[in-house]
């Protein structure tokens, strides 16, 4: 079992596989060049699943696969099928942009992925462009119908940005409500590979937008999971991800590993230890003390409710780590 030194349980690894993502997108990396890492400086799937393999024996239960876009990597299916094949009841899933989905979908249900998150910002085809830097609407939605058709667990991400999408929190909402998938909605974090110029939305605002047509009940923060849930009258429960609240760390179960090798703490921060060459000799013993050292020094809470006070942006690229 993995126990950090603030007595939290880190059960919960997210696994980059690509920095490289085919949208833009403003609050992530919309003037990034469409270059990639080389190839040789990636870890291999087989390499990856080495060190998930000492991940789960160390007591974690839930992998994430996330990128840049997971999906722009080739043969994914094959990766998330060693894990399955490993441990069939570890909570499996990814988080992508929904684009590619309705190619790959049934392949990687049937290699055991289990559930999906699908970035939705908007449900205007010019909002979305704006955002994504590309025509995309169409694909993601295509993306969410395959995902549901095929039988994977679909929940949306959507993130509210002043002046650009924050009209329409509520149509974002009705989407999931009539299609009973789930929606999270984020505050924007600030980084310092986003556009400077956006704003996010904070959580009261969120629902106070909300609040003008649902009525709905606070339920908490779900354990082993980041969201602050909302059930509404009808049953349907959405989500809050409220990185600036001071509380938002405290039961924190997660850390992440990047396509290169890297294992992070915490989101917000750069430090980092590589696992790269201990998983290239097969030093499993050495990429384990690196996995409880990484845990061990995990920060108490990251710094996005002091950006505002200090000035500080986080230095995070998070098409290298996920969200």
């Amino acid at each position: 079992m993995l126990i950090d030194s603030y007595s939290r349980k880190i059960d919960y690894i997210r696994v980059s596989v690509t920095e490289r993502c085919n949208f833009r997108c403003q609050y992530c990396m919309p003037e990034k060049p469409f270059s990639w890492t080389p190839r040789e400086n990636l870890l291999s799937f087989e390499e990856l699943f080495k060190f998930i393999k000492i991940a789960i024996d160390e007591g974690v239960t839930k992998v994430r696969i996330t990128g840049g876009e997971p999906l722009l990597r080739e043969n994914l299916d094959r990766f998330i099928a060693m894990i399955y094949n490993y441990k069939p009841d570890i909570d499996l899933a990814m988080t992508t942009n929904g684009y590619l989905m309705p190619k790959v979908a049934q392949k990687l249900k049937d290699a055991g992925l289990k559930r999906i998150n699908i970035s939705l910002d908007s449900l205007q085809k010019e909002v979305a462009w704006k955002i994504a830097q590309k025509d995309v609407l169409n694909e993601i939605l295509n993306g969410i119908k395959t995902a549901q058709r095929v039988g994977l667990k679909v929940k949306i991400n959507s993130v509210p940005m002043k002046d650009i999408n924050d009209g329409e929190i509520l149509q974002i909402l009705k989407y999931g409500i009539e299609r009973n998938i789930p929606v999270r909605f984020i505050e924007y974090m600030e980084n310092s590979f986003a556009n400077s110029s956006l704003t996010g939305l904070n959580s009261d605002e969120i629902l106070g937008v909300i609040a003008k047509e649902f009525n709905f009940i606070d339920e908490g923060i779900e354990a082993g999971s980041p969201s602050h849930y909302y059930r509404m009258e009808n049953g349907y429960r959405f989500g809050i991800i409220e990185p600036h609240r001071d509380d938002f760390c405290t039961h924190c179960n997660r850390i992440r590993l990047t396509a290169e090798g890297y294992l992070i703490p915490c989101l917000y921060f750069d430090e980092a230890m590589s696992i790269k060459d201990s998983i290239k000799a097969g030093d499993i013993d050495g990429a384990t003390e690196i996995l409880r050292e990484v845990v061990k020094n995990k920060p108490e809470k990251n710094r996005w409710s002091e950006v505002n006070e200090s000035g500080e942006i986080s230095q995070r690229a998070f098409y290298e780590t996920g969200g």
